[in-house]
């Protein structure tokens, strides 16, 4: 496996992911490997309210009322 070395990591991140690894019962070194992979590999689900909200606005329903023909070969004529 390959080896991964971070730097310049705030105190409070490393006392909180050491008290996190303490509660999961592991190394802070295990956590740490535990968040990057969850973080990273596991794929995220989106609330259905927030994928509704995230739809862009794109007119009513009239905007995409079908075009009857009556019969015409080319309607775009």
């Amino acid at each position: 496996m390959t080896e991964l070395v971070v730097r310049n990591i705030d105190d409070r991140v490393v006392s909180a992911l050491k008290v996190q690894a303490e509660l999961h019962g592991i190394s802070a070194e295990a956590e740490h490997r535990r968040i990057l992979r969850d973080a990273l590999l596991t794929p995220r689900r989106r609330p259905f309210r927030e994928v509704t909200v995230s739809m862009p606005d794109v007119g009513e329903d009239a905007d995409f009322e079908r075009v009857r023909d009556n019969g015409r070969g080319d309607v775009f004529a």
